[in-house]
């Protein structure tokens, strides 16, 4: 199909017999599929092993027959599993909910959810962050209807979509409390957030009426203020350009523009890169550039990028979990 591969493109030569054994089987499965379906497909690739499974199911002889008399049209899109790897670590920057499951700590004893410091709502006044007098909030609020609607938002529109609904579940929660609120109509702010959060602070009915609207917004307030949601915003930049440049030149040129800025520690600024953002950022590369042309050029490139990752990472005064178990 357009875009995709044609038989003589690629094919199973290069690969190891196992691994040849495995498409072929793969490729008789799905040419069942679609004989039982009575399907005339037109495939799609992304990837390199995809094309090589796209080519053969083309070049197929019993789904070369099927395809002349099949009546029903499909597209068939095979992609690359590595794939996967960008959607983990890429930063995709409309999504409200990525970014407060991203930057808020994660809650004791779960992976899908996260802390939320409620401190803000009680009488005791702490600049310690790692205060554990009052219970942490949580995203999951599965008895609050008004809660599970703003999450959805959250997860479904952009950024500032789902900010100004935070702030009018917020107002209508005051309005059936009777609190004293006045709607602003301009751009929604983390202090405006607060100041309207205030007004519950006082009121336990209130509060107890909607502690988890009260959460998700103070989620969002403490999201919207973290130094590593800006930090996020560059990273989305970054992975754009980086997208660019790689489709216009090679690997070895996308590491070198990445060398100078792994910075060691004393040399870093609260807005530099860590070691790692850089690994996170290895990944994102490796995983969206498909096929590499191996060589001279290249290895000289990463073994650059290897040096000065590692001088980094010894510099640390006080490495990561994730950097002591990688030394």
């Amino acid at each position: 199909g357009p875009g995709g591969p044609g038989p003589a493109e690629v094919g199973l030569g290069a690969l190891p017999a196992e691994l040849r054994a495995a498409v072929r089987a793969l490729v008789c499965d799905l040419d069942a599929l679609f004989t039982a379906l009575g399907l005339r497909e037109e495939s799609f690739a992304v990837g390199a092993f995809s094309r090589v499974v796209a080519a053969e199911l083309a070049s197929y002889t019993p789904a070369r027959n099927r395809r002349r008399t099949a009546t029903s049209k499909a597209s068939v899109i095979f992609v690359d599993r590595t794939l996967d790897l960008a959607g983990a670590v890429g930063h995709h920057g409309d999504s409200l909910a990525e970014k407060i499951l991203s930057v808020l700590p994660k809650l004791p004893g779960h992976k899908t959810d996260v802390m939320v410091n409620m401190v803000e709502l009680t009488a005791v006044q702490t600049t310690d962050e790692t205060c554990s007098i009052i219970a942490p909030g949580c995203l999951a609020q599965p008895n609050d209807p008004a809660a599970k609607a703003l999450w959805e938002s959250f997860m479904n529109l952009k950024q500032k979509e789902a900010v100004m609904e935070a702030r009018r579940h917020l107002v209508e929660a005051a309005s059936r409390e009777n609190l004293p609120i006045k709607m602003n109509m301009g751009r929604v702010t983390p202090e405006q957030l607060s100041s309207y959060i205030q007004l519950f602070k006082n009121n336990l009915k209130a509060l107890e009426n909607h502690c988890g609207l009260l959460q998700l917004v103070l989620a969002t307030v403490q999201t919207l203020k973290h130094p590593q949601t800006s930090k996020w915003d560059n990273f989305l930049a970054f992975e754009r350009l980086l997208l660019q440049t790689i489709g216009e030149s090679e690997m070895p040129s996308v590491l070198n523009q990445l060398l100078p800025m792994i910075k060691s520690y004393k040399e870093r600024t609260k807005d530099d890169y860590t070691c790692e953002d850089f690994l996170v950022l290895l990944v994102y590369i490796y995983s969206v550039v498909g096929e590499i042309k191996s060589g001279k050029e290249l290895d000289a490139a990463e073994e650059e990028v290897k040096k000065a990752l590692v001088k980094a990472i010894c510099d640390e005064p006080e490495p990561s979990p994730l950097l002591q178990k990688i030394t």
